[in-house]
C-alpha cells in the first residue's frame, strides 16, 4: 500500500549563505540556535584553483529563510564581512 506521499519528493531546502571563516560560522550558528531556526552545513571540497575560500554552506528551510538572513544581517559587519549571500535552492535529493 503506498500513500500519496510516497510518490513526491519533497526538498524544500535552500542555500542561504557562503561562510568563509570558522568564529563567523560559529556565531551565526549560535544565532540561529537562538532564534529557533533549524538549518544544516554543507562542507565543501576546496578547489585548487578558486579564489575564493569557502570554509562551509548555510542551508536553511525555505520557510524560514527570510528569518535567517535578517538574523544573520543582525550580527553586524563584523560577521558579514566573512558571509556572502547566494539564496540558491540546495541540489541535495533526500528521497
Amino acid at each position: 500500500m503506498q500513500t500519496a506521499y510516497m510518490k513526491q519528493k519533497i526538498n524544500n531546502e535552500m542555500e542561504i549563505c557562503e561562510i568563509t571563516d570558522l568564529e563567523a560560522k560559529q556565531l551565526i550558528e549560535k544565532t540561529l540556535l537562538k532564534n529557533r531556526i533549524s538549518y544544516y552545513l554543507k562542507w565543501p571540497k576546496a578547489k585548487f584553483w578558486s579564489r575564493r575560500r569557502v570554509i562551509c554552506i548555510l542551508c536553511v528551510n525555505d520557510n524560514s529563510r527570510d528569518e535567517a538572513e535578517e538574523a544573520i544581517r543582525s550580527l553586524g559587519e563584523d560577521v558579514t564581512d566573512y558571509v556572502r549571500f547566494v539564496a540558491r535552492k540546495s541540489d541535495n535529493v533526500f528521497l
